[in-house]
Parts: structure tokens; C-alpha cells; sequence
């Protein structure tokens, strides 16, 4: 099976060939002609698993669209060209063709086709080069915002942010996650909003900056229907536990289902959130006063023990 299919993608060059061949009476090269079989040939070598002259193939179909002024074509070409080098695990490469796809796209006027190029080329290059998929999630999201898509740009947006925050970079996380937010304002989808809010918070303290923290949450008050909401609550009494050192108060709200079921980066945040100088312990000898003397303090520290972790 796989050496007919060579055999045929052979016939398929041999036939491009004459295309391009010129005559006493063909003066000029048939190219669009022989950009056909070349995509043939690239389909047969592809069928047999020879992923290199599959790839070589694809980029012959692309300088024939070319050279025929069809530069839609020749980008989908050598987009199919960097598909080829995925199934040979070399995504470096892969990469670079969609890339240059994705330009030949914004050139020949079809944006949207670009962007969800970038967006295809992210997932890929995600499991080993987390960077190189922040790069083009936001420049995807980018070219969908220059379109006015906002709700596609936000959602490519959002991938980045996560992504951030698991590099670590979280000043960057801060700064996609405040343009992410700006953009569901805009599009009036508020309740996303109270959730973009929450990630702040959490980013800010993680910074070790209390104010901005404080900053996100006051500055959601005009949000409708944000103040007295379950997010802003528990965002409330973070904020006051951090504050104040209270590691209990801190832990039950970072332990919540609220944030336990965040997208998997923020609810690591969350479960990772230390009060200053606290150590990670929680701060049951604080909470002993407000009980008076007595037996009543014991029971809170024995129920507090079980308090959150269950879930």
C-alpha cells in the first residue's frame, strides 16, 4: 500500500513537471496546474507515512500558488508543510511554517484564518514550550481583537494568562489578566468579570502586593451585581485574613469550592497562599481570645482541624 502510494505521488511530480515545461507554443508555465499535482503528490507521500517528501512537496504546491499570485493557497500549503514536521515531533520547525503561514494570511486579507493558525500552533508547541504558546495565544488574540472578535481575543487571552501564571511570571499574568477583564467588561459578561477578579487577588498576593490586591477588588464595585456576591465575599474576607495574619481565615477561603475550582493554575495559587511570616501553619492561638476562658476555644481548634480539608 505504502509503496503505491510513492509510486503515485511519483507520477503526480512527473505530471507537475511537464506543467511547467514551456513551448514553441506554451510560452508560459502552467502553475496553477502543477501546484494541483504537487498537493496530490504531498496527499500520497502523506498516505505513506514519508512525512519529509510530504513536507517538500507542500512547499513546491506553495511557491507554484505563488508564483500564480494565489497567496491563500500557498499559506494553507505551507501550513499542511509544518503539520508534516509535527508528525515527525520536530515542532520547532513545525512552528516556523505555521508562523509563516499566518503572515501570508494577514497579507491576502483573511485575519481570522491567521489567528486560528496561531491558536492551532499554540496547542501544539503548549506541552514543550510553555513561552513559545504564550507568544502565540496573545498574538492570535491580537489579531481577533484588530477584528473587533473580542469574545475570541478573550478567550485566547485567558489561555496566555494561565499559562503565565504557571511560568511564575506573574506580573505579566497580572497585567493579560486586568486586559482580560477590561474585554468581558466590554462585552458585558460580568459574572466572568467577578472570576477575572478573583485570579487578581490571588496573583497580587502571591506578589506580595496587598494593595493592588485591594485595588482589583474596590475597583469591581462598579461591576453590576459584583458587590455582595459570592466572589466579592470571599474576596472581602481573604483580603481582611490576609491582612490581619489570620491563617484560619486565609485557609478557608483558599480552600473553598469557590476557588478549589478555578481553573486548575489559580486554584494552585489559591491552595498555595501563605499568610507573611506565617510559614504555612495555621494560627490557631489567635483565634484562643475571642472565646473568652473556658472549654468553647478547644471545640473551635478541634473542629477547625477538619475545616476545609475534606474537600
Amino acid at each position: 500500500m505504502a509503496a503505491q502510494k510513492i509510486n503515485e505521488a511519483h507520477e503526480h511530480i512527473a505530471k507537475a513537471e511537464k506543467c511547467l515545461k514551456t513551448s514553441l507554443t506554451k510560452w508560459k508555465p502552467d502553475f496553477d496546474s502543477a501546484a494541483s499535482e504537487y498537493a496530490k503528490a504531498a496527499v500520497c507521500f502523506k498516505n505513506a507515512k514519508q512525512y519529509e517528501q510530504a513536507k517538500d512537496a507542500y512547499l513546491k504546491e506553495a511557491e507554484y500558488h505563488t508564483e500564480n499570485k494565489a497567496l491563500f493557497h500557498a499559506a494553507k500549503a505551507i501550513e499542511q508543510a509544518g503539520m508534516m514536521m509535527k508528525e515527525q515531533k520536530k515542532m520547532p520547525e513545525a512552528i516556523q511554517y505555521i508562523e509563516k503561514a499566518c503572515m501570508m494570511y494577514m497579507e491576502n486579507g483573511t485575519p481570522d484564518t491567521a489567528a486560528m493558525a496561531l491558536d492551532r500552533a499554540g496547542k501544539l508547541i503548549e506541552p514543550i514550550n510553555l513561552e513559545k504558546a504564550v507568544d502565540l495565544y496573545q498574538k492570535a488574540a491580537g489579531v481577533f481583537e484588530n477584528e473587533d472578535r473580542l469574545r475570541q481575543a478573550v478567550e485566547l487571552l485567558g489561555k496566555a494568562s494561565r499559562l503565565l501564571v504557571r511560568l511564575k511570571r506573574l506580573d505579566e499574568a497580572a497585567v493579560a489578566l486586568q486586559k482580560e477583564k477590561n474585554m468581558y467588561k466590554e462585552i458585558e459578561n460580568f459574572p466572568m468579570c467577578f472570576k477575572k477578579t478573583t485570579a487578581q487577588v490571588l496573583i497580587h498576593l502571591h506578589r506580595g502586593d496587598y494593595v493592588a490586591a485591594d485595588k482589583c477588588v474596590r475597583e469591581s464595585y462598579s461591576l453590576p451585581g459584583y458587590s455582595g456576591s459570592e466572589d466579592c465575599v470571599a474576596m472581602e474576607t481573604l483580603l481582611q485574613g490576609y491582612d490581619e495574619q489570620d491563617e484560619d481565615q486565609v485557609y478557608r477561603v483558599c480552600n473553598s469550592p469557590l476557588l478549589k475550582y478555578m481553573d486548575n493554575d489559580y486554584a494552585k495559587l489559591a491552595i498555595s497562599l501563605r499568610v507573611p511570616g506565617g510559614g504555612g501553619k495555621k494560627k490557631k492561638a489567635a483565634a484562643a481570645p475571642q472565646g473568652g476562658a473556658g472549654g468553647a476555644p478547644a471545640a473551635a481548634e478541634e473542629e477547625d482541624d477538619y475545616e476545609g480539608g475534606l474537600c
